[in-house]
């Protein structure tokens, strides 16, 4: 495991206080569950507008279900629910060695700055490694992800399957060497979404 990989296992908790707030709200994540579903779709139409399933990584999760016991939701104190993270199967080009795509990551706006967002990628980042995943890569805000040992250092021989900025287009390996080699488009793997007859 990586020393980025074992920093969030270390410090992963199930139950978080938020800083930087007045209210200094607690929070809780567990795995999602079905009812969840409509609050998590609504919490990301809020938090990231009309134009979130448009993005390249939708291409990717569209008629899959994320990973399994990899999708992850924030409770407030009160059962609201505050931010939510999932990870998706995937194949490093054509044929090629399975990883993880993490994503949509997103907070309630009105408790941005609480902490959640930092408690839910710690907590992704050390159940994917606990479960022997070897990599994770996603498309976001280079400095942000940073923090958890993210960056485009292993990327620059993998694309999208569609349009993204390279400089977004972020990896965390959690076994070393996990991405060496890795080249082509981004490939989607796992479960599909099984419709009922």
């Amino acid at each position: 495991m990586s020393q980025h990989a074992m920093k969030a296992a270390q410090s992963q908790d199930s139950v978080f206080s938020g800083f930087g707030k007045a209210f200094d709200p607690v929070f809780s994540i567990t795995q999602e569950t079905a009812a969840d579903i409509p609050a998590r779709e609504a919490l990301l139409d809020h938090a990231m507008g009309p134009k979130r399933r448009r993005k390249s990584s939708e291409k990717l999760r569209r008629g899959r279900v994320p990973a399994e016991g990899l999708a992850f939701i924030a409770r407030t104190a009160d059962g609201a629910l505050a931010g939510t993270v999932r990870l998706w199967d995937i194949r490093l080009g054509h044929g090629g060695a399975p990883a993880l795509l993490l994503g949509p990551l997103a907070v309630a706006p009105d408790l941005k700055g609480a902490g959640i967002g930092s408690a839910l990628m710690q907590h992704a980042v050390s159940e994917a490694a606990k479960m022997g995943h070897r990599a994770i890569l996603l498309v976001g805000d280079a400095p942000y992800y940073a923090r958890f040992g993210f960056s485009a250092a292993k990327t620059d021989r993998l694309a999208m399957p569609g349009p993204y900025e390279k400089d977004r287009f972020l990896a965390l390996e959690l076994v070393e060497g996990a991405l060496d080699g890795a080249k082509g488009v981004i490939q989607p793997a796992g479960r599909k979404v099984s419709i009922a007859a």
